[in-house]
């Protein structure tokens, strides 16, 4: 885990009030403040990364490390029914990338490197940006460790099976506003071909989705329109767009058959960015979220109105801590 700290002052005395508070309370807390804007309480957030950030050697030293760890990653390779270890320790590139193995591999890097500190993990709040918000509510208490990795791995399967089905990808746009990109995805997927925005990562940052054909036309249009730079992603389909909906389908079956229970404090979910507690509207938002964007700039901004102090990410890389220094310099936290 890595650390993104913003320091603010606060009293001793603030400081102990809240030492003394239970998690329920807590959580209570921040759900009124989210709703009535008052910050007054500063808290700690554990944010998890997503797709993306998986690399070879991943894991590797907190499974030689940690008993506790290798506990985990052991479980998970009978949970699959392979070694999924050894990919991430050993594995290649391109091994790496297959969908159906960087999904498990990221959650289980997350979760774990979360899970292992043990009475250290002590969220008042917590977030996961696309797959991580499944590798959160797995932290969170939300979801057994077993249930949230086949989750993962349905996810991970039946978005794979609908990347085959169309020519799709990826790409990022830099150094435009939110409304632009948007228009002109929209202008472009009036026509035929489905582009749109996909992830709203920081402000000057969207992800946009679709087919290959709607992307790159996309891309040149937003380069027309004045965007510093347009990046093709390596990904294997559209995540976060119509592409999806054959996948989001199949995982809805899974999900609804999974039990969900109450988290030990607030997540707050890529779909609306607001914290939620109530199962069955974690379920709902986590259903939807495959074909809806993951608006991560509002869930920090939420988070940070609802008084995180301190960032704590989880996974591999720190791809987060870039992300979430720009949001703060853009709403002058």
């Amino acid at each position: 885990m890595t650390k993104y700290i913003y320091y603010k002052k606060a009293t001793a005395i603030k400081k102990k009030a809240l030492s003394l508070q239970s998690k329920t309370a807590i959580g209570t807390d921040i759900m009124s403040q989210s709703k009535s804007g008052n910050n007054s309480i500063q808290m700690k957030a554990y944010v998890f990364t997503g797709q993306g950030a998986q690399f070879s050697g991943m894991g590797k030293e907190l499974y030689e490390n940690s008993p506790i760890a290798k506990e985990y990653f052991e479980k998970a390779n009978t949970i699959l029914g392979f070694r999924i270890t050894d990919i991430m320790f050993n594995g290649s590139d391109e091994e790496l990338r297959q969908t159906k193995v960087t999904q498990p591999a990221v959650f289980l890097h997350s979760v774990i490197s979360a899970l292992s500190t043990g009475d250290e993990f002590t969220p008042d709040m917590v977030a996961g940006h696309s797959l991580g918000e499944l590798s959160a509510l797995t932290a969170a208490g939300a979801l057994t460790f077993e249930d949230g990795l086949k989750l993962v791995y349905k996810r991970a399967l039946a978005m794979q099976k609908a990347c085959e089905m169309q020519e799709s990808t990826m790409a990022a746009i830099l150094g435009l506003d939110d409304n632009t990109v948007e228009e002109i995805c929209k202008e472009i997927s009036s026509k035929g071909n489905i582009v749109v925005a996909a992830n709203y990562n920081s402000p000057g940052q969207v992800v946009i989705s679709g087919s290959t054909e709607g992307v790159n036309e996309a891309c040149e249009a937003l380069k027309a329109a004045g965007a510093k730079r347009t990046l093709p992603l390596s990904v294997g389909g559209a995540f976060h767009s119509p592409i999806m909906q054959p996948a989001k389908e199949e995982l809805e079956a899974a999900i609804m058959e999974t039990s969900f229970k109450t988290p030990r404090c607030p997540v707050y979910q890529n779909v609306d960015a607001k914290p939620h507690t109530d199962p069955e509207e974690i379920k709902a938002n986590l259903i939807a979220q495959l074909t809806a964007p993951v608006r991560w700039t509002g869930t920090i901004t939420n988070m940070i109105n609802d008084g995180a102090l301190e960032f704590i990410e989880c996974g591999p890389g720190n791809v987060q801590q870039g992300l979430i220094k720009k949001i703060k310099a853009a709403i002058g936290a």
